[in-house]
């Protein structure tokens, strides 16, 4: 890479960007642009995977609403990413959780790290 590319994605690159961690339940605060207005909005749900790394890293989010899977995928370095808080620790042994899709109420939790 050259040194032009490396100072363009160097001032894009979060320097407090999140630690998320497979496994995690995690609260990703979104801004939303509605027209003029902007608001933040909440996504509560499971990291199931990271994908990529350096400006390209992502980690997908899922969660059941309304008895319906809803998973989102988030740029860690994305500027609409405001906040991501974690609020439980999971203990997986595997890198993707793609195999929770499948399952359906108990059986899709993580068990939680001590």
């Amino acid at each position: 890479m050259n040194n032009a590319v490396k100072n363009l994605t160097a001032g894009m690159i979060k320097e407090d960007a999140p630690v998320v961690e497979i496994g995690n339940t995690v609260r990703v605060h979104v801004k939303i642009r509605e027209g003029e207005r902007e608001r933040i909005q909440v996504f509560e749900g499971t990291v199931i995977a990271k994908n990529n790394s350096g400006i390209a890293e992502t980690f997908t989010v899922r969660r059941v609403s309304y008895g319906v899977g809803v998973e989102r995928v988030f740029p860690v370095h994305s500027p609409n990413v405001a906040k991501v808080e974690t609020i439980r620790k999971g203990r997986v042994r595997r890198a993707k959780l793609y195999y929770l899709r499948d399952r359906v109420g108990k059986a899709a939790k993580v068990k939680e790290s001590i």
